[in-house]
């Protein structure tokens, strides 16, 4: 039993012996009940922080043709993100080699890769008979893993469906990364 005693001073003053007086006991233990009581409550009707993760459609393994082959995507619907170094991102809209909108050098604000993303996400059904937008976005070796969070993070933002993450950068587009100064071999 959890108790509290007080000491009621009972030492010599002025040379007089006096009697010890017993000090008040306060017994403590609804105390502590109520603590533990408290704090089981607390514990549990206290919702926890969830993580937050993005959920990312993965293609099933097909085995009977190579993981490595092409996917073929209409040019007019395919926009291309390329993460360069010091936070720059070239893209174009079709294939590097006869672009629609031909490449262009822009960073993570809203008016760079925020824009681009709102502007293709409007033009592109015009242009591609009413279906969606489609982003690749293929870092080189110079992006870091916060540019790539930061693009997936503009994708949910801008609230672009089809995307895809490409770890195969061509040569012609890290010629372009080199040819914009932000790629540095």
């Amino acid at each position: 039993m959890a108790e509290l005693n007080q000491d009621s001073g009972g030492g010599k003053k002025g040379g007089k012996v006096r009697s010890k007086k017993n000090g008040g006991k306060v017994d403590l233990t609804a105390m502590v009940d109520l603590a533990f009581l408290l704090i089981t409550f607390f514990m549990l009707t206290t919702s926890l922080n969830k993580p937050q993760a993005m959920d990312v459609a993965m293609p099933d393994k097909n085995v009977e043709t190579d993981r490595n082959t092409d996917v073929n995507v209409d040019e007019h619907r395919s926009v291309t993100l390329i993460l360069g170094s010091d936070d720059k991102i070239v893209w174009y809209n079709g294939s590097i080699t006869s672009p629609i909108y031909p490449p262009a050098v822009i960073d993570y604000s809203k008016d760079g890769i925020r824009a681009v993303l709102a502007r293709m996400k409007a033009e592109v059904p015009k242009k591609a008979g009413g279906k969606d937008v489609i982003v690749v976005i293929r870092p080189s070796e110079q992006s870091v893993t916060r540019n790539i969070i930061d693009a997936l993070d503009e994708m949910k933002i801008a609230d672009i469906k089809r995307y895809m993450i490409s770890n195969r950068i061509m040569a012609e587009e890290i010629a372009l990364l080199e040819e914009e100064g932000i790629y540095n071999d």
